[in-house]
């Protein structure tokens, strides 16, 4: 009869040799359908995490898996089709099954300690066999901090892009990198952050790279161009009428004009109409298909657009919608073709005619607001040796602008006396405009150019509240129209203080780029002026030299390490004009222009409205908020004397 001490005895030598086991050799999508977990507060879908529910991620999963050959997966996917989450079911297979050294590439430093509390913390918490292997953040030595995850065997960094230091030290066997067309062009002076991430892996024989994003604009897009270096595959998806495998397109998709919710997609073999519910079984029998299937077997990538949402997330009605608001508006519908479509965006670079603008002014007065319809005014400036230019412009719904007035201001722009041309700059600031409702106007946001004479433009800025005038600088590498603030003022230790001066950077690519597409617009042929369209811009009776500025710059495709480039270059010297308009409108941005929504502006109507109104004399001393700011009498709106 076996004693107790034997049973012990053979209890701990059985652990023994199962601990000199190899771990189960799993897939990552096996991994995940059989250990994960999401929680409440990473997904609104908690529970046991199920490959079936994205079935297109299985074989991107596979590819990421130890035994596959595959060195370097790219997934150039709209937005909400679960690219992060692939990483992250990737991230928890290395933990629990491959350990190595680990390293999660976000756009931001900020933005990767958000994924980490958001993303991964949740993800670790949650699943069972994870949280057994990193120790609880609050134990003392638990080499789990925001930015690294230890556990045996390896470690998890996670590190922004726009940081050197977190992309170089220590080599790499597992690399994921999220959204790359989000990362900075250039970090630190250093390079470009993706190759600095990747040079750390080259040690690596057996190495795994992830790379996912949304496009963004052609030519400058890394995921597109990563995608065409793989296979390019492509999700093919059965018909539930005639079983045809095909492409899901938005061409193919069809609704009723005005109502999205009848949108159903039409079968390009036998014609029939596909409803939503259908989809979930189309998915189910995907098949993915490489255009490119002589491309070397250690770079995969795949495409995918939201036509394959899931059923219950991004809908083809909620397609058809966003599709019909973009019409007219080419933030909107750049947004579309990236986020929803997958597709990368070409600028409009060409420019409009100066002679068709010129010809096509309106007769109200130079230095006047003579349309009813504007409702707020902003300024860009431009620094130059001998004089400063601005222009005022009215902003409406819709995002339709009217030039007020184009002023130059002579002098040495290094004075800063009240003899100099600064001290004119400021009493343009101070300036009002007449509402045809009788209201007084003045300019809510002042863009001024620090790209010349630096700290001047600095000095000058300092002396007004960060609301309303604002130290701007263009960039061709910034991916959105206006970059976020970032503090230029340093303390004695050399410190950036919070609280001190701001510059924005402006992506001048991409507001050219809406600008010109703006500026191509036809004007309505009715009388009565009714329907402009979004965005089109109108101009007084300035004259040819103006327009010749306005339309100074094109697109021009240039070869940089193997892809092509789109740089804006200038047609003749003189391009001030464009230069105003494009901080104009980055000063509209800061001030809210871009989330404005139907309600909002109707609040702005209705309070210049309230304001003008003669029997509205209590108001006059106590204006509580005009324009999304708090009004002072005789500040930014009051009521004119009458």
């Amino acid at each position: 009869m076996e004693t107790f001490e034997h049973q012990r005895h053979r209890t701990a030598l059985n652990a023994f040799w199962l601990g000199l086991e190899p771990d189960p050799l799993l897939t990552v999508d096996a991994w995940a359908d059989s250990y994960r977990f999401l929680s409440d507060r990473e997904s609104p879908e908690p529970g046991r995490w199920r490959t079936s529910r994205v079935p297109y991620l299985v074989e991107p999963l596979r590819c990421l898996s130890p035994m596959h050959p595959a060195k370097e997966v790219v997934l150039m996917f709209g937005a909400q089709l679960a690219k992060t989450e692939a990483g992250n079911n990737w991230i928890g297979h290395n933990i629990a099954c491959a350990p190595g050294p680990m390293l999660a590439v976000q756009p931001t430093v900020d933005i990767g300690k958000r994924y980490s509390r958001q993303r991964l913390a949740p993800m670790i918490q949650a699943t069972p066999t994870l949280r057994g292997k990193i120790k609880d953040s609050r134990s003392r030595d638990s080499g789990n901090t925001v930015l690294s995850k230890e556990f045996p065997g390896g470690l998890l960094m996670i590190a922004g892009a726009n940081s050197a230091a977190g992309l170089r030290s220590m080599p790499i066997r597992y690399l994921f990198q999220d959204e790359i067309d989000a990362y900075p062009e250039d970090c630190d002076g250093e390079g470009d952050p993706c190759e600095l991430a990747e040079a750390r892996t080259r040690n690596f024989s057996r190495k795994k790279i992830l790379s996912t994003s949304t496009p963004t604009f052609e030519g400058r897009s890394r995921i597109a161009a990563k995608f065409l270096e793989g296979n390019q595959q492509y999700c093919h998806v059965p018909c539930p009428h005639c079983g045809e495998h095909q492409l899901l397109v938005f061409a193919n998709l069809k609704w009723d004009k005005g109502r999205p919710d009848t949108a159903r997609y039409v079968c390009e073999s036998c014609g029939t109409l596909i409803d939503e519910h259908q989809k979930t079984k189309m998915l189910a029998g995907h098949r993915w298909i490489p255009a490119n299937p002589d491309a070397s077997p250690e770079t995969v990538s795949f495409h995918l657009n939201s036509l394959y949402s899931p059923v219950g997330w991004f809908s083809w009605a909620a397609i058809a919608k966003q599709w019909e608001k973009a019409q007219g508006n080419p933030n909107r519908l750049r947004t579309f073709v990236n986020t929803v479509l997958a597709e990368t965006w070409k600028e409009k670079g060409e420019a409009p005619e100066w002679k068709k603008l010129y010809d096509r002014r309106e007769t109200y007065a130079v230095n006047s607001i003579s349309d009813p319809q504007v409702l707020f005014l902003t300024s860009g400036v431009d620094v130059q040796a001998d004089r400063l230019e601005a222009e005022i412009v009215g902003w409406g719904k819709d995002k339709q602008s009217w030039s007020i007035d184009h002023r130059v201001i002579q002098g040495d722009t290094d004075d800063l006396s009240d003899a100099g041309p600064w001290h004119e700059l400021a009493k343009l600031l101070e300036e009002t405009w007449v509402h045809p409702g009788g209201v007084e106007l003045a300019i809510v946001r002042m863009a001024v150019d620090e790209g010349y004479k630096t700290q001047t433009v600095r000095t000058w800025v300092r002396q007004y509240p960060p609301t309303r005038v604002m130290a701007v600088r263009g960039s061709d590498t910034t991916q959105a129209l206006l970059g976020l603030p970032r503090a230029v003022d340093v303390n004695t230790d050399g410190k950036r203080i919070k609280r001190g001066l701001k510059h924005w950077n402006v992506g001048v690519g991409i507001a050219k780029s809406e600008l010109y597409g703006w500026l191509q617009q036809e004007k309505p042929t009715s009388e009565s002026g009714d329907g402009y369209p979004g965005g089109y811009c109108h101009f007084p009776e300035y004259g040819e030299e103006y327009f010749r500025q306005l339309t100074a710059e094109q697109i021009v495709v240039r070869l940089v390490r193997g892809y092509r480039r789109y740089t804006w270059e200038k047609t003749r010297d003189r391009n001030e004009a464009l230069d105003l308009r494009i901080y104009a409108r980055a000063a509209a941005a800061a001030f809210g222009l871009d989330r404005f929504k139907e309600a909002r502006w109707k609040e702005m109507e209705e309070a210049l409205a309230a304001v003008s109104k003669p029997d509205s004399t209590k108001d006059n001393g106590q204006i509580r908020e005009v324009n999304g700011v708090k009004m002072r009498p005789g500040k930014y709106l009051k009521k004119r004397d009458r």
